[in-house]
């Protein structure tokens, strides 16, 4: 998972087989929750099926393909590569019955909008879902930006077998306290400041 130029973005290359769809659902809601659209993982789960599905129908099975998540104000775009050039048909809203099977059908009835296009070294297929966006979602998403920089900062490594998630709530730990130490060195109370950023949290999480 990486994020370039300071937005939040998600890539995730997999192979398109079965056992592997398990892995980017887990890998795709642990996204989502760091990013604090938690609400929107079962359908976003549920999209990214349908479409490695019809990667590995009609691209084949254990093709080389990546899914892109991106947030974007109230919507996520979704998006997934493969390496074949081919696009499904498009008449009208959707109608790919016969080279697509339910896959994008069910793909575009959860969508905003949805499309195809092609890339330097195949296609994408996109298509873009509702989340919920408040006070509490905006704090977390400005917070993962912050944390996704900041153990380079620190100059910690992140082994390739832990957990993200775990390791961002280490950093975030080490931020709040850094955050206290600079408090501090202001001649601020820095449990004054802990005190205001709790309430500023529970208006959020109350809004």
């Amino acid at each position: 998972m990486g994020d370039g130029g300071g937005a939040l973005r998600c890539v995730l290359p997999f192979e398109a087989v079965p056992s592997e769809f398990r892995l980017l659902r887990s890998a795709v809601r642990s996204a989502l929750g760091q990013w604090g659209v938690l609400s929107a993982a079962e359908e976003v789960e549920l999209v990214v099926t349908e479409l490695a599905t019809n990667v590995m129908k009609h691209v084949g099975e254990g093709a080389s393909a990546a899914l892109v998540l991106e947030p974007r104000g109230s919507r996520l775009r979704v998006e997934l590569h493969d390496k074949s050039p081919v696009v499904p048909k498009q008449d009208g809203v959707v109608d790919c019955e016969q080279e697509c099977g339910r896959g994008l059908h069910l793909v575009a009835s959860m969508s905003v909008d949805w499309g195809t296009l092609l890339t330097g070294t195949g296609k994408a297929v996109w298509c873009e879902v509702s989340v919920v966006a408040d006070t509490l979602c905006a704090r977390a998403q400005r917070a993962y930006k912050v944390l996704h920089g900041y153990p380079e900062i620190l100059g910690v490594r992140v082994p390739l077998q832990a957990s993200r998630s775990r390791v961002n709530q280490e950093v975030a730990v080490t931020l709040i306290a850094d955050l206290l130490a600079w408090f501090a060195l202001q001649g601020s109370d820095p449990d004054e400041a802990l005190c205001r950023a709790q309430q500023l949290y529970e208006a959020g999480e109350a809004a």
